[in-house]
């Protein structure tokens, strides 16, 4: 089993650090979703977990060996990104199938008869120019090269914006056939949570350029609940407990809580308890009190 690892990350841009002192360890076969809000740091990471972009401290290894400058580790990482319609301040004159082509060179398990048919069920016109492309195309092409690279680790920020919502669900049956026929690992940056929940093996939340948390999606969603009531009833059922993201109004009170391996609910109290979504959860944990 493969092992991408980052270590001790850390990022500034002048004086403005972006990252801070992040260990991520990533296993092969898996798919992750990276959730945070805007700012939090998931494309930085993306971008320094691939060598696209230095550490200011810390490593990335790949199975032990240095990611950065190492070519032999490269040809195992894919990171596929939001294509830019500009150059600058000029149209991008490149045609869609001059970039395909690129990325053929580019990644040495190149799978041409993939992107071939997936060009066909994308409708792309491969003739058309990137710089006319729709938001939903350029999110189509950047999914073609993530699949067909065939690279063990595939990461794909934002992948999903501009699609409607059949060409999302599509995407989501790909990335799981894809994960069941060839073991690859897909880290999947997204803001649209709640259709990809089931597909996350695993999730990751950054939060200013933290990791908040990295867990098995089922087992997050099973120990995670939202309490309600009256506020003295809500504080003696959760006292104890981690919890998150207080709602007041009025006398009213409800929170989020994350038992620990062990606990329980108390069930003598006149409370609500209710499951909330991944999410839910996301914007306990992130989200401003």
């Amino acid at each position: 089993m493969s092992e991408l690892a980052a270590k001790g990350i850390v990022k500034t841009y002048g004086t403005n650090e972006v990252l801070h002192q992040v260990d991520l360890a990533l296993e092969s076969g898996k798919i992750y979703g990276l959730i945070g809000r805007n700012g939090a740091g998931k494309t930085t990471l993306l971008s320094i977990l691939t060598a696209q972009n230095p550490a200011t401290q810390g490593s990335v290894t790949y199975n032990g060996e240095t990611v950065w400058e190492n070519p032999s580790v490269l040809s195992h990482l894919c990171f596929s990104r939001e294509l830019n319609p500009m150059t600058g301040n000029n149209a991008n004159p490149m045609k869609v199938k001059e970039y395909l082509k690129i990325a053929e060179t580019f990644f040495p398990y190149w799978d041409k008869e993939m992107a071939k048919r997936l060009v066909g069920e994308f409708h792309l016109d491969v003739k058309k120019r990137i710089s006319k492309l729709s938001k939903g195309m350029l999110s189509m092409v950047t999914i073609i090269v993530a699949l067909a690279s065939k690279a063990e680790f595939t990461f794909l920020d934002e992948p999903v914006a501009g699609l409607d919502v059949v060409a999302r669900e599509r995407f989501y049956e790909l990335l799981v056939e894809e994960l069941s026929e060839t073991g690859r690992t897909f880290v999947v940056s997204t803001h649209i949570i709640e259709e990809a929940a089931d597909v996350f093996e695993e999730v990751i939340m950054v939060d200013q350029g933290r990791i908040l948390l990295k867990e098995n999606t089922q087992e997050l969603l099973e120990r995670s609940y939202h309490v309600s009531g009256h506020e003295d009833e809500v504080e003696r059922a959760t006292a104890g407990l981690e919890r998150h993201h207080e709602e007041r109004l009025g006398r009213s009170r409800g929170v989020t809580v994350l038992l620990e391996k062990g606990q329980k609910l108390p069930e003598q109290y006149d409370v609500s308890i209710q499951k909330p979504s991944l999410q839910k959860i996301f914007v306990a944990l992130c989200g401003e009190e």
